[in-house]
């Protein structure tokens, strides 16, 4: 009996929901889980070249833990192309005004750099408060 390693395909993937409670969970470990989860790795039928992972709903972004003292030392960093253009914010005063964005970050980081990696991307809806819109697809709670 010859074995043979299994490929999806497109086709072949039916993606499901999760949903992450963000109060209380440390940044980078959330966010690690929810990148494997976009991927799909925690599936046994992974396949590298096709997007077989799921749709992740975060809520509570704003309750998320930097732990130490990353949320003044950390520095996020915008460049608009034009000289004198570096903005530096910390990580905290991010955290205040747009908490979605934190999580984006961190999770986008994780993910391939690539199309498929931006697809992948794309299937992560993340919320600010405890309220989300996506109710009706009935996303299944998800440790972290």
């Amino acid at each position: 009996m010859p074995r043979q390693t299994s490929f999806l395909k497109p086709t072949d993937v039916t993606p499901e929901w999760h949903h992450v409670d963000a109060e209380g969970k440390v940044l980078g470990r959330m966010a690690t889980e929810i990148a494997r989860v976009l991927m799909g790795k925690h599936r046994p039928d992974w396949t590298p070249h096709v997007d077989c992972g799921d749709y992740v709903v975060v809520t509570n972004a704003e309750k998320i833990v930097l732990t130490g003292r990353k949320a003044e030392q950390r520095m996020v960093q915008s460049y608009s192309g034009y000289p004198g253009g570096l903005r530096q914010r910390s990580v905290g005063s991010v955290l205040a005004k747009h908490p979605e964005r934190v999580i984006e970050r961190a999770v986008r980081r994780m993910l391939p750099k690539t199309r498929l990696g931006r697809q992948m991307f794309n299937k992560l809806k993340v919320y600010a408060g405890s309220e989300h819109p996506h109710t009706a697809q009935a996303p299944a709670t998800m440790s972290v």
